[in-house]
């Protein structure tokens, strides 16, 4: 697939062309180069905000200078001073992500008239359209709909329809497709032109999978790339002179069939002139990406189409700047540059410093709800005996996926009894949600032993999920293990201080199956890519597989406890791919672990170290972790584990004995 070629002048001619009388203050050479007929846009994006409003923690409890639309609405702010012309956008995944989304979905409610939090915030700040994020429907679609509705903005979503027709452009879509904003420009000679500018939105396939429970029946999807080659001519044909995609999805392959990260392919859609992606929590332009035929990530472009993607959190607002040129009664674009602005920046000490400062007027429209969630999260409702923390959740049973593994199978037992299922094994799996990774060394949860709050069960399980058990064989409870164990990379016998995590590997595929017990040899490869797909058929991780002593064996029948998201296919697991579901709870995860600290009084969730890595004689292995995590290193089961100095960004590296 070819990318585009703008056939753009080049920058130095460009700007020893412009007029010299170009009169906006303005800090980009686009702006203060700009001649007649000549017009600087800035499209500024936010992405993934998660309801994060505020710069702060609800989980710790604690201001954080790393996150809050509210600091990025000082960037917002400036950035306006520094051009004439500016759109702000947003990427979607708004409503759900924090203490204060679940706050207003089961406590407060939405009402009709009501305007939720972040789109208050959004309101004040003057947004110009946004798209609809995946996690937008974990609440069901009358949240949704009620949640939006007090938007000042368009909110557009092409690919999800309440109905399908023959074809894209007849579908009954869930919300209006696309819009065609008229926007008066001021060029680089000060005279106003006229211009059509149309934004169009995409939201993964995958949410038939992830969200069923709330979707299926009530809507349909298409595929992100063929959606948007039907609608985009139509959007010229109704006379948008410049097309802007907001797409809730990744940087990935650049062709594919319902591809969940369609950003890339999206670059090579005739008539698409920039893109706004996002989804993977990741920032673009950035070294975070691999620079490839059809991706530049130091340009920021997909296949030649100018993108950013502004972090998740308020962490980043991303940047276009579009140098557009009216000749011939059209608008084209002759040249064009991608960023992303940070809010805060992270020493070499480990501290972080706020880049900005917070906008008042932000923050004092929704002042009320974030002093009402702070009350909801400080609220009791048990005790530990231990701590429960993730620090060492990716090298040895762990207490935080422990005490949701207990929950989950007590919830289950509680709900099989009498049925069918009563007398079959029951298992639960669990993974690690704050684990590092990419939300950096102070992503993990920590709960001293003591009381526990309803913070405290939010930082154990992020997501609201609801719980689904599902009927597995021995094989497939195997494979579901074989899957999970690609978290790690292959380490040959001997091996001094390989390296141990593989990086692209999300903590929340690390599913640990309580109630078996088995170990992982690192020195055999991984069954299963990254993604779910088959590597190496005949690779054997899983060893000494048991349940209750005995040898696992392919025709024994289990019943495993887990998610509404893993049991309908999410993260592609053997056992788990929607058809295997033989009970459907109407209760969230979280709920069901509140349910259980409540009725038990005091937790005591002491890891068993019913799995363990096998024996390498003589290797050792790093990885990295919180900091924090050095006050528990010596009571982790199990392994034996040791300092090993300073890892990356921020993290602790320590030194596992194999």
């Amino acid at each position: 697939m070819p990318t585009k070629n703008y056939n753009l002048i080049s920058r130095r001619t460009f700007l020893a062309g412009a007029a010299a009388g170009a009169t906006l203050i303005a800090l980009h050479p686009f702006s203060a180069r700009a001649a007649a007929g000549q017009v600087h846009l800035r499209l500024m994006e936010t992405t993934d905000l998660h309801v994060h409003v505020f710069p702060y923690d609800y989980y710790a409890d604690r201001p954080r200078d790393t996150v809050g639309l509210s600091r990025a609405a000082s960037i917002v702010r400036g950035i306006r001073a520094e051009a004439a012309n500016s759109m702000l956008l947003d990427n979607g995944d708004l409503i759900q992500g924090n203490p204060m989304g679940d706050y207003i979905a089961y406590e407060r409610g939405m009402k009709e008239g009501d305007s939720h939090p972040i789109v208050t915030a959004m309101n004040v700040l003057g947004y110009d359209a946004a798209t609809i994020g995946n996690h937008e429907f974990n609440y069901g679609l009358d949240f949704l709909m009620k949640s939006m509705a007090g938007a000042d903005f368009p909110v557009v979503l092409s690919n999800v329809a309440l109905e399908l027709g023959a074809a894209p452009r007849q579908d009954k879509t869930l919300f209006r497709p696309y819009v065609i904003l008229d926007r008066r420009v001021t060029d680089g000679a000060g005279a106003a032109h006229a211009i059509k500018v149309g934004l169009i939105g995409f939201t993964p396939p995958q949410i038939m999978n992830w969200d069923r429970k709330h979707l299926e029946g009530n809507v349909e999807v298409r595929d992100i790339v063929a959606t948007a080659r039907a609608y985009v001519p139509e959007m010229k044909e109704a006379g948008a002179d410049i097309i802007i995609a907001l797409s809730h999805s990744g940087i990935g392959a650049p062709e594919g069939e319902m591809l969940e990260h369609a950003s890339t392919a999206l670059g090579g859609v005739d008539g698409i002139d920039a893109i706004l992606t996002g989804h993977t929590h990741l920032v673009f332009p950035g070294p975070k990406h691999e620079s490839t035929d059809v991706v530049d990530p130091a340009a920021g472009t997909l296949m030649g189409t100018p993108a950013t993607m502004g972090g998740f959190w308020g962490s980043h607002l991303g940047l276009i700047d579009l140098m557009l040129e009216k000749s011939g009664g059209e608008w084209r674009v002759m040249a064009h540059e991608s960023s992303a602005r940070p809010i805060s920046k992270r020493n070499e000490d480990r501290s972080i410093t706020a880049l900005v400062e917070d906008d008042a007027e932000v923050l004092a429209s929704v002042q009320q709800e974030h002093d009402e969630t702070l009350a909801y999260v400080r609220r009791g409702v048990g005790k530990t005996s231990a701590p429960l923390h993730s620090y060492f959740a990716l090298v040895a049973d762990d207490p935080s996926v422990q005490i949701v593994s207990i929950a989950q199978k007590w919830y289950i037992s509680e709900m099989l009894a009498g049925t069918e299922y009563a007398g079959l094994p029951i298992l639960s799996a669990a993974a690690p949600f704050k684990a590092g990774g990419r939300g950096g060394p102070e992503y993990f949860t920590d709960v001293p032993a003591g009381d526990v709050a309803i913070k405290n069960v939010a930082d154990l399980y992020l997501y609201p999920n609801t719980v689904r058990a599902v009927k597995v064989n021995g094989a497939q409870v195997k494979d579901w293990l074989e899957r999970s164990a690609g978290m790690f990379n292959q380490v040959a016998p001997g091996a001094r201080d390989a390296e141990l995590l593989n990086p692209s590997f999300p903590s929340y595929n690390f599913d640990v199956i309580d109630g078996v017990s088995y170990q992982i040899d690192l020195s055999e490869p991984s069954k299963f890519d990254p993604k779910g797909g088959m590597a190496n058929p005949g690779a054997n991780r899983i060893v000494n597989l048991t349940y209750e002593g005995a040898p696992v064996t392919d025709e024994m029948e289990f019943v495993i406890a887990t998610n509404n998201y893993r049991a309908s296919g999410g993260g592609d697991f053997p056992g788990a791919k929607g058809d295997t579901i033989i009970f459907e709870a109407p209760d969230t995860n979280r709920d069901v672990i509140v349910r259980y600290i409540v009725e038990q009084g005091t937790i005591n969730p002491s890891a068993d170290a019913n799995w363990t890595f096998k024996p390498l004689d003589g290797a050792t292995v790093l990885f990295d972790t919180g900091p924090a995590a050095k006050g528990y290193a010596e009571d982790v089961k199990g392994v034996t584990i040791e300092e090993a100095g300073d890892g990356a960004e921020g993290f602790a590296r320590f030194r596992l004995q194999l």
